[in-house]
């Protein structure tokens, strides 16, 4: 007996839960508990949006009934958010401006995310074939391991911007979160 493949939709799906669940826990905890969460929200947000802006948004634009005009509200809201993302990320946890700006920021990642459940993913389940939304399942999973880790509102928000932009600013990423993984495991250096 074969596994079912995860489609798509179902990943992405499962990713929004993700980050409704580590925007609840930034808002919830305290120290450390909180600088995690974010740390993991900022990864998981910057890697998710950049796999959308490759894989799914460029199939739903040309896919869906209205799919560019979706998709361009969907990529404007994405912007804004890497933008907040960045200064929230600058500003850090213990900042005293953070939970307020944060509040806003997850307000609107999480309305950007019911929009696409309401209008992006449905369209996509009823126009494309349960083998090419594996295919594309596939295909964010590759995106989202060559992405970058962090925001990056300068880059650009399109598929040609990511895959230009995108590989160099992932090593560039992820070299960054392990320096700083080294060093909040070795304090006292």
């Amino acid at each position: 007996m074969t596994a079912v493949q995860q489609d798509v939709v179902d990943l992405l799906l499962d990713q929004h839960n993700q980050i409704k669940a580590l925007c609840s826990r930034v808002i919830s905890e305290t120290g450390a508990g909180k600088r995690d969460a974010f740390q993991d929200l900022v990864r998981l947000l910057a890697v998710h949006e950049s796999a959308e802006e490759e894989v799914v948004h460029p199939s739903a634009r040309t896919t869906i009934q209205d799919g560019d005009e979706i998709v361009r509200a969907r990529i404007h809201e994405e912007d804004q958010a890497k933008h907040v993302l960045a200064e929230l990320d600058s500003l850090g946890v213990d900042h005293p401006e953070f939970i307020g700006k944060f509040a806003t920021f997850a307000a609107a990642v999480l309305a950007h995310a019911e929009r696409e459940e309401a209008e992006e993913f449905p369209a996509l389940r009823r126009t494309t074939s349960p083998r090419e939304l594996s295919r594309m399942a596939d295909a964010v999973k590759a995106a989202e391991a060559m992405a970058p880790t962090r925001p990056h509102p300068a880059a650009g928000e399109s598929a040609i911007a990511n895959l230009l932009a995108g590989p160099p600013l992932a090593i560039f990423d992820r070299a960054r979160d392990r320096m700083r993984e080294w060093r909040e495991s070795n304090p006292e250096r």
